[in-house]
């Protein structure tokens, strides 16, 4: 399996972050990427940027030295009615919307409160992924959040940091593989994301390839195998991207 993009990216604007954009772009064209996608925290992150900084990458070529350089955001999830700190007017600028459950944001509940958060947030159609959901400071149910992202037509993402035991996520590992093969079972569709918050781990997925290659991940599933197929399927939600 090769892959040939990383959507999962943040640069200093998330404030605990140490590579500009354009550290990620040269990065991307040293490791052989297509494409990347900007994925700053959404604004309720400590620290992070504002919305009209999320707001304003429109200004950001399309493609630069031949990568395609997508816009979104790692929204954060701020109610446990799925709500979302990413401001309504920032939708039609965004190529890709990102969820997650940061606990300095908001303090995860009972395994069912959480599990409805989700599945309240994938009722928006603007939102693509759901980040790092193995996390065990944020305790699902597992095959419900599966079923429901097979429902509402979201990409669960297997988290390449995760696995990391110094990392906050520290002790995933158990239910990364598990949700992976709850995805492989009912054909939900699955992305290796970095989670780079500096550009040399950018493109690096030795993580979560073991989890597909161990579990025997349908590859149709994984979307890191083609930027076309990202794409189509971004463009499904009503956007219009291009590769380049």
């Amino acid at each position: 399996m090769k892959f040939v993009l990383d959507c999962h990216v943040h640069t200093i604007a998330s404030g605990h972050a140490y590579s500009t954009f354009m550290d990620y772009v040269g990065e991307a064209k040293k490791k052989g990427l297509e494409l990347i996608a900007l994925t700053d925290h959404g604004p309720k992150m400590p620290g992070g940027p504002n919305e009209f900084h999320i707001i304003n990458q429109i200004v950001i070529p399309e493609v630069i030295d031949g990568i395609r350089v997508l816009k979104g955001i790692e929204a954060n999830i701020i109610g446990f009615d799925g709500s979302v700190d990413v401001p309504e007017r920032a939708y039609p600028r965004l190529d890709l919307i990102i969820v997650g459950f940061h606990d300095v944001v908001f303090k995860p509940g009972t395994k069912e409160q959480n599990t409805e958060a989700f599945l309240k947030a994938m009722e928006n159609e603007m939102i693509d992924i759901i980040a790092h959901p193995g996390n065990p400071k944020v305790p699902v149910d597992n095959e419900a959040l599966v079923l429901g992202a097979k429902k509402y037509n979201k990409i669960i993402e297997i988290n390449n940091a995760s696995f990391l035991t110094t990392k906050s996520r520290a002790g995933s590992k158990e239910n990364c593989y598990e949700i992976a093969r709850l995805c492989n079972k009912h054909g939900v569709k699955m992305i290796a994301g970095t989670d780079s918050h500096v550009h040399f781990d950018l493109g690096v997925f030795n993580n979560s390839i073991k989890v597909f290659e161990e579990v025997g991940v349908d590859e149709e599933l994984i979307m890191n195998t083609s930027a076309q197929k990202l794409v189509d399927y971004l463009n499904t939600k009503g956007r219009s991207i291009k590769v380049k």
